[in-house]
């Protein structure tokens, strides 16, 4: 599975938008986050590390999950190339509607 397909669910989002301001946390701290079950919330964040969205490192008993930058970074490079493709379709659509006023 892609970051794409990962993020495509709300849970899911919220769950990385919770560790981007939050930074390290275990699952029972994003689970407390949540009206779901704790099983629910393991079963997305093993999607999110599936699709390298997120990271877990093992603290003793504890496990840790981080945003990994570098899989947000990709999906930035891409919204960015198709924010500057659409943005060259409306500068050719202004230049023509503005060739045609009266």
């Amino acid at each position: 599975m892609d970051a794409f397909h990962a993020l495509a669910e709300p849970h899911r989002r919220r769950v990385v938008e919770i560790l981007a301001h939050r930074g390290r946390l275990s699952a029972t701290e994003i689970s407390d986050e949540f009206d779901v079950t704790p099983q629910a919330i393991s079963q997305h964040l093993r999607v999110l590390r599936e699709a390298n969205v997120i990271r877990m490192e093992k603290r003793a008993q504890r496990r840790l999950y981080t945003v990994n930058p570098q899989s947000l970074h990709q999906i930035e490079v891409w919204t960015a190339e198709l924010t500057k493709v659409w943005n060259r379709r409306l500068d050719r659509l202004d230049a023509a509607l503005k060739e045609n006023e009266v």
